[in-house]
């Protein structure tokens, strides 16, 4: 009997036995293709072993060190790389374990440096409906998907969301990309406008869009006019790359594509690649300095920040993205899965838009192409396509709730930057497999 409390009671899940490549293998020896890094995680596979052995080596030396009263070497040695090869603008790292704890952080610097410069009216954090930016309250409440944030509504601080930069349901007809892109970006200097000018402090958004729509990434000059619109406001631009950041998407941050820099950045999952727990929050030297020159002291922390073994792994992750050009392989591979995905899904009855960046891709599913009209939300479409998935060897991320959070489908892919030709095959075969299973025969 297990003393376990699982994210679902009724799951019975089978015992992980090992992991090797781009495989997870159970206790009985099945294998399953980790055609979503887990939840975009690992990047690397499993197994990697330069990975494993800075773990082992940092565990010789020292294993944790609180930093009220050290750094580490592991620690100077990560944040130094992430600065060398971050935006510009973009100065000191915070060291953190995971991605809600790294957006937790952004959003309380934000409302600290408001403060030291003494613009404290400054409390109102637009963000984005059916985004997400972590489970911590504080994140929850920033995120804009109904059915993750409904149960916790009263304890959640006030927060306002505008559209998303969402192509397939958003355009118009008749409407450009860049026409589009700029219309939905220009609400946001609406919302500032009617919540008063000096009263935001942040405006939150991810580049690519992950477990809440399925892998979207913003049309060309979006992000621009969105930079454009806090520089007019002295709006902080806060972008949460957590999920699509670390190479994810073909660079090193998401942002580089869309030719941004944020004052925040949130980043984690690639960024340990899952070998320790690790997340960070990058942010400019304008907005360290307010601190440095104010009171001195982000009120803010947690017990394991900075932990010398994860920086160990984290900074031989970067060593393996940057040093050796594991990074180089996510964009052909990426466009031979894409290739793939379009080959065998591009007429499917039910396959409404396939979509993403690098190697983080998804699909969305439809009841109808013509009107892009959703599954309804019983039939539990998504569920079922896990389920059916799991059972052909196939590890990956069917949501629901695409659309508003209660209707539309969809399945993310972020399988390891490691596939080969192969595994693609595998990957789109087996997932074909499950489609049919669940959705019928083409």
């Amino acid at each position: 009997m297990s003393h376990v409390f699982p994210r679902h009671t009724r799951s019975v899940l089978p015992m992980v036995g090992r992991g090797e490549g781009a495989y997870l293998y159970d206790t009985d020896g099945k294998a399953y293709l980790d055609g979503s890094g887990g939840a975009a995680v690992s990047c690397l596979g499993h197994g990697d072993p330069a990975v494993t052995q800075a773990i082992k080596d940092q565990l010789d030396q020292v294993a944790f060190a609180h930093t009220g009263f050290f750094t580490s070497e592991p620690a100077e040695a990560l944040a130094a790389k992430l600065i060398e090869h971050a935006p510009d603008g973009l100065d000191r790292v915070y060291l953190l374990s995971g991605g809600s704890e790294a957006m937790e952080a952004a959003l309380k610097l934000a409302r600290q440096y408001f403060l030291e410069i003494e613009q404290p009216q400054r409390r109102h954090v637009i963000a984005r409906r059916q985004s997400y930016h972590g489970n911590t309250l504080g994140a929850l409440a920033t995120g804009g998907n109904l059915w993750r944030r409904e149960p916790f509504s009263p304890l959640l601080i006030e927060t306002h969301h505008i559209a998303p930069c969402y192509a397939y349901r958003g355009q118009a007809e008749g409407e450009t990309e860049e026409d589009y892109g700029l219309r939905v970006a220009n609400e946001l200097e609406t919302e500032i406008e009617r919540l008063g000018p000096d009263q935001v402090m942040a405006f939150v958004a991810e580049p690519v869009v992950g477990a809440t729509m399925g892998a979207v990434p913003a049309v060309p000059g979006y992000f621009r006019q969105v930079r454009e619109i806090c520089d007019r406001y002295g709006v902080l631009l806060i972008l949460d790359e957590v999920m699509c950041g670390m190479g994810r998407t073909g660079t090193l941050f998401a942002c580089e594509a869309d030719g941004v820099s944020p004052d925040i950045c949130a980043i984690a999952k690639g960024l340990g690649a899952g070998y320790q727990p690790i997340g960070a929050m990058l942010c400019s030297g304008k907005i360290y300095e307010a601190i440095e020159t104010g009171t001195g002291f982000f009120q803010h922390g947690h017990t394991y920040m900075g932990h010398p073994t994860a920086c160990a792994a984290s900074l031989a992750v970067l060593s393996r993205l940057i040093d050796d050009d594991v990074l180089g392989r996510v964009n052909p591979v990426g466009e031979a899965l894409m290739a793939r995905l379009k080959d065998a899904f591009g007429q499917h009855p039910h396959v409404g838009d396939i979509r993403g960046r690098g190697l983080f891709l998804g699909l969305e599913l439809v009841a109808d192409r013509e009107t892009k009209a959703p599954f309804d939300p019983a039939r539990k479409i998504n569920a079922h396509l896990k389920k059916a998935t799991f059972a052909e060897g196939l590890i990956c991320y069917p949501m629901g709730g695409t659309i508003d959070g209660q209707r539309g489908d969809h399945i993310l892919l972020a399988p390891p930057f490691i596939l080969e030709d192969h595994q693609v095959d595998e990957l789109v075969t087996k997932l074909s497999t499950a489609m049919t299973s669940v959705l019928g025969a083409m």
